[in-house]
């Protein structure tokens, strides 16, 4: 049946506002150590529109088999924007990345695939949250990440305090931030400035919808306690295969079977202990090797063994290694099983050869996830924090990235 004029204006009005958020897919097991960057080291990009963003990611079954990719613009809640592709994008994405190679002098055989945007193919138009999506030759999703690029419209600035709460003192960090935005025009801040608030560049625990406190002139004020908070957690552990023959300080043996298998030291509860600061990367990684010059392609991979005592604090839930090097995902690769010879929890996971930050969680029967049940929470952890600021005017498609603002909690005040 046909749908006259008012409908059809109808449905493009509502279609919209019921768009499904884009969430980040997991990779399937054959494709392995994902690395996201911008301008700066850390795996989440976040840059300036025209400012390069890289992705490499390893192909184990090294088939050299085409993968392609597409870039989807987002709205503040990373559901897909109205604007059209064009409006977007100056030239063409879901084009076949072409940087790629095979591994050489490694007992694992991978192929490794490079992709830098822009491109001859892609420009960026406008800034605002991303969605990097990455096919197989049949058109199948492989995995796909978010990025963000923005404008440097607006300055914010930033620090980290202790809570005030008195339940929390201990445990918890508190982002006060302000805006200003010079000779940017706000008419309304309240409704045309949305922000997002992270740590560590880990979505799930980002905090939104956040409104000003207060203005100040040209300067938006958010002072709040408990509004901004995060529970500090604690620093990573963490372990560096970059030479395959040489243990180090938390490494307690290595063995060679068909691939190099390293054997950590069983790890304990700190949830208990005093909060004893070493530096981390914040659940990062860094791939390298001693092995060759191309830490891409000369890297190899090893089994990694970890071993964690079982407590009465686990109860038959399930307990996963957890970080960036699988985008902290909760997979059966990274799950850990309970071992009744030894009373320990074990998993062996395959890792490219590197520096790696990692930790313990457990996921509750009712699907809920204790980040830092194991490894506890203290106020003095060294967390970064990201401060996003949005944009929309009244008649604009869709948010714009007007400023980005950090602060570390190593400087925390009270």
């Amino acid at each position: 049946m046909p749908i006259n004029l008012k409908h059809f204006l109808l449905l493009l009005f509502i279609c919209p506002l019921f768009a499904q958020v884009q969430q980040e897919v997991d990779a399937p097991s054959n494709i392995k150590s994902i690395v996201f960057v911008g301008p700066t080291e850390d795996q989440f990009p976040i840059a300036q529109i025209g400012e390069p963003i890289y992705l490499q990611f390893d192909d184990i079954t090294a088939s050299e088999q085409d993968y392609y990719y597409k870039i989807v613009h987002c709205n503040y809640d990373w559901a897909p924007s109205a604007l059209l592709k064009s409006q977007y994008l100056n030239g063409v994405d879901n084009q076949r990345i072409i940087d790629y190679g095979n591994s050489y002098t490694t007992l694992q055989p991978y192929s490794n695939y490079r992709l830098t945007i822009p491109n001859d193919n892609v420009k960026l138009k406008v800034s605002g949250n991303y969605i990097l999506e990455i096919y197989n030759n049949n058109y199948e999703l492989q995995f796909s990440r978010r990025f963000v690029i923005y404008a440097d419209l607006v300055k914010v600035g930033a620090i980290v305090k202790r809570s005030r709460d008195f339940n929390y003192l201990n445990e918890k960090q508190v982002v006060q931030f302000n805006i200003n935005a010079g000779n940017f025009q706000l008419v309304n801040p309240k409704q045309e400035v949305k922000v997002a608030i992270l740590q560590n560049h880990f979505w799930p625990t980002a905090i939104y919808d956040v409104p000003p406190q207060f203005t100040l002139g040209n300067e938006l004020v958010y002072k709040y306690d408990r509004e901004t908070s995060f529970f500090g957690g604690n620093e990573y552990l963490n372990f560096d295969t970059k030479d395959l023959r040489a243990p180090s300080s938390v490494i307690s043996k290595i063995e060679l079977t068909d691939l190099y298998n390293h054997y950590l030291f069983s790890d304990r509860y700190r949830y208990d202990r005093p909060y004893t600061y070493f530096p981390d990367i914040n659940g990062n990684f860094e791939v390298r090797t001693l092995q060759g010059d191309d830490d891409s392609r000369e890297a190899d991979y090893t089994r990694v063994h970890f071993g964690l005592p079982y407590s009465e604090l686990l109860a038959l839930d399930d307990v996963y290694v957890f970080g960036k090097f699988n985008n902290y995902a909760l997979s059966d690769e990274n799950k850990m099983t309970y071992n009744a010879d030894n009373g320990m929890m074990e998993a062996q996971i395959l890792f490219k050869q590197g520096f790696y930050n990692y930790k313990y969680v457990i996921k509750r029967e009712d699907g809920t996830v204790d980040l830092n049940t194991v490894s506890g929470n203290f106020h003095f952890t060294e967390n970064n924090y990201t401060i996003l600021v949005y944009y929309r005017n009244f008649g604009d498609l869709y948010d714009s990235v007007i400023g980005v603002g950090s602060a570390n909690s190593r400087t925390i005040s009270n």
